[in-house]
């Protein structure tokens, strides 16, 4: 969709394209915390629904995290809005301890959760967040600081899998919209909206890097030009991907086991170009290991040893240099001619084989 006027409230024709494809889905879960960006989530998706004569139901829910006091009367907010644009509204709430290190990331990890429950129980496939162009210029800015990947720098995509939860997708139809556009649509519609404190708290690294936005600007660097490198980076990524699918396909000739060990002839992976190798060990490592994701620098450090083990391997007369590395719960080993990918023994059975 093309990006109108910075400030400008969005039309009717806007709301239209926002949300076109979604039409035909039972029922859509909206993530509504109260402040401007999901409020207005709210306001144009209750207004899209209303212009069709059929079309799914619409569910707004807010999360209480229980971290602060204004929360309550903040989903009282969105309930009363919700009430009056015909929309049902259910507030969650994150019962329990809270952790005292990595509490943004719990929580987050946590309001996914209850999002994608209240999307089972309401017969929904969808949630939608209302992720804006600014989150998406953050987001690459936290990943480039963080060192990411190809993948990582890509940052959000319009549709993906909730977090956690696979068989739920996360929809972001507000991803190529500035801030601003949203609050001039508020304002024009006389709605209110919270404002989270937590937003400036430079305790929290998205908060500096909001701040550092205005001075990257002035340089010339704009969320639309830091979006702009995250479409770029994912239309490359799906190239990658390509490459890595047909390289799999090469190599192994038949659908990995869901158990057992995948192997790869030596020969024809040292061929291949490094990120190749690096993305298709990779991608063994998560199939048999039962750790979850592979992090970048260790499966990096890992393929750098097994880099230098395949060019020993090829070159000796007798076998070339022994490899074994375990990560992320898989085992990965040269083998004669081959590269087994395996799921590496328990803990307990991995302690056991180690004692004298």
């Amino acid at each position: 969709m093309a990006i109108a006027e910075r400030g400008a409230a969005l039309t009717a024709a806007d709301v239209r394209a926002l949300f076109a494809d979604l039409a035909d889905h039972p029922a859509l879960i909206l993530a509504v915390s109260g402040g401007p960006d999901s409020m207005a989530l709210l306001v144009l998706a209750a207004r899209w629904r209303a212009a069709l004569k059929r079309g799914p139901k619409l569910v707004a829910v807010t999360v209480d995290h229980g971290l602060r006091k204004e929360a309550a009367a903040e989903a009282l907010a969105v309930k009363r809005l919700a009430r009056s644009l015909k929309v049902e509204h259910r507030t969650l709430r994150w019962s329990g301890r809270k952790p005292t290190t990595g509490l943004p990331q719990a929580a987050r990890h946590e309001r996914y959760r209850l999002l994608a429950e209240a999307a089972r129980k309401s017969g929904a496939g969808h949630v939608l967040t209302a992720h804006t162009l600014d989150d998406q210029a953050e987001t690459v800015l936290m990943r480039l600081v963080r060192g990411s990947g190809v993948s990582g720098l890509g940052a959000m995509a319009r549709l993906s899998p909730v977090p956690g939860s696979s068989d739920i997708a996360l929809v972001r139809p507000l991803l190529e919209l500035r801030k601003a556009r949203l609050v001039a649509t508020l304002r024009k519609a006389g709605v209110t909206f919270a404002d989270d404190p937590s937003n400036r708290d430079p305790r929290f690294t998205r908060a500096r890097l909001r701040a550092s936005m205005r001075g990257l600007e002035r340089e010339g660097l704009k969320p639309e030009r830091l979006a702009l490198l995250a479409r770029r980076v994912q239309r490359a990524e799906a190239a990658l991907e390509a490459v890595v699918d047909a390289a799999a396909s090469a190599l192994t000739q038949r659908a990995w086991p869901e158990t057992g060990a995948v192997i790869f002839p030596l020969a024809p992976l040292a061929r291949l170009p490094a990120e190749v190798v690096l993305r298709l060990i990779g991608r063994a490592i998560a199939w048999t290991g039962d750790e979850g994701p592979v992090e970048l620098a260790k499966l990096e450090s890992l393929c750098a040893g097994l880099g230098a083990s395949l060019a020993a391997s090829l070159a000796a007369s007798s076998g070339g240099a022994r490899f074994r590395r375990t990560l992320a719960g898989a085992v990965v080993t040269r083998v004669g001619d081959g590269i087994i990918v395996e799921r590496a023994p328990s803990r307990r059975g991995r302690a056991a084989s180690n004692r004298p």
